[in-house]
């Protein structure tokens, strides 16, 4: 059965973060809003762990106290390295922007669902179990059709299609612009644990990141004293690991004794899920009629937690360039390139830090912290979400990476006496 041709301002494909966040903005709006989302919230997540930059998108969304309700206070950062003996922490409240000291862990399927009924509580059309099949670009107004969960065929005839369907990029695959990142071919690994030991006092919902020799885990405790943990390695691991996910993921934790510690007494709960080719890009953004937003766009190393965070601010500035190539179409060019820039500013930011996460000079670096000339509040301001704070940050970001290089030359140095 194909129900009538119906007509939106934007149709948003994907109700995850990036897409709840626009469609609540533009519906906010007065614009008509629909977007379809193909599973039924509440659904299964992962990427538990926010950022303090976060604090001010929920607070604009007005879904704060909300997420709050459920969440698990994130004070922090603990890096521990079997290469160094040692464990470090880093607080959220030393960073340069005082104004936000900490952050949240949060179950995705509450988070995500509190932000998507807040788009329908805005005005947006949400449908869930209704699942894209086809987007036609070629019209200046995109045929979007759709299936719901009747098995009706839905489409819509819309002024802008938002892609939004996260790991699914379904524009950069239909328009061959979805590309691995050839330097961070990563796979993940990752199950919830019960009864995992976490850190004491206000530090028990820090984030911990722990250096193995096949890559890194993360350690994330959730407010219902579940415990997700995950591994992130190069995908060559995982194609050689010869058993069941399990009992990889078993034997990978059995690597790191500080991990193998904290469960001594954890229990597995469901099923181990592994996620491969975990970063790509997009080479483009948008097009005359279209955007992509959050994970559709791009997907880098979750080792800094940049997942919901950007998914979100993508959505505030595809939100701007949207209104702007409805209300003055003259101008969509000029918003569209604008967007361009912003997000690829912002994986900018993080990636170069990124890419050097596993190298012995970046871990010596993040495990013998030191605040001269305030570097450390700069990079704790990164680390936080604070992509765009100013020069004073950015001049000593670069400072940092001179650093690096130096320490990296020494270390070569010193291996080849």
């Amino acid at each position: 059965m194909t129900q009538g041709l119906e007509d939106c301002d934007v149709l948003v494909m994907g109700g995850g973060p990036a897409g709840a966040t626009v469609a609540a903005l533009l519906a906010e709006r007065g614009r008509r809003v629909v977007l379809l989302e193909k599973d039924k919230h509440p659904r299964f997540h992962i990427g538990e762990s926010l950022l303090p930059q976060n604090l001010p998108l929920m607070d604009r969304l007005g879904v704060r106290a909300a997420v709050e309700a459920s969440a698990q206070r994130k004070h922090g950062i603990e890096f521990v390295s079997p290469f160094h003996g040692k464990s470090i922490r880093y607080e959220f409240a030393r960073a340069w922007d005082k104004r936000f000291p900490y952050a949240f862990q949060v179950r995705r399927s509450v988070f995500d669902e509190i932000l998507l009924r807040n788009a329908a509580a805005k005005g947006a059309e949400v449908i869930e179990q209704c699942r894209v099949t086809a987007v036609d670009l070629e019209d200046e107004h995109p045929l979007v059709t759709a299936h719901d969960a009747d098995g009706a065929t839905r489409q819509y005839r819309a002024g802008f299609v938002v892609d939004a369907t996260g790991r699914d990029t379904f524009l950069a695959s239909q328009l061959g612009a979805k590309q691995r990142n050839a330097r961070n071919g990563s796979a993940a690994i990752f199950g919830h644990f019960s009864g995992a030991r976490r850190l004491e006092g206000q530090a028990e919902g820090n984030i911990t990141i722990i250096w193995f020799d096949l890559g890194w885990f993360w350690f994330i405790p959730l407010a219902d004293g579940t415990t997700s943990i995950g591994a992130v390695c190069p995908a060559e691991a995982f194609k050689n690991r010869g058993t069941d996910l399990r009992a990889f993921f078993m034997s990978l934790i059995a690597m790191s004794p500080e991990l193998t510690d904290r469960l001594q007494h954890a229990t597995l709960l469901g099923e181990v899920t592994a996620t491969g080719n975990y970063s790509y890009e997009s080479r483009i953004t948008s097009g005359r009629n279209y955007l992509m937003a959050g994970d559709a766009c791009a997907f880098i190393d979750p080792v800094f937690s940049t997942g919901v965070f950007l998914a979100m601010q993508s959505g505030f500035w595809a939100a701007d360039a949207v209104e702007t190539c409805l209300a003055t179409p003259e101008k969509s060019a000029r918003a569209l390139r604008r967007y361009d820039r912003l997000v690829r500013r912002a994986l900018g930011s993080f990636t170069w830090f990124i890419y050097r996460i596993r190298e012995p000079a970046m871990r010596n670096l993040f495990m013998s912290p030191r605040n001269d000339l305030r570097l450390e509040e700069a990079v704790l301001a990164l680390l936080a979400g604070g992509i765009f704070e100013g020069w004073q940050v950015k001049l000593r970001l670069y400072a940092f990476r001179l650093i690096y290089y130096i320490t990296k030359l020494a270390q070569k140095r010193a291996a080849s006496v």
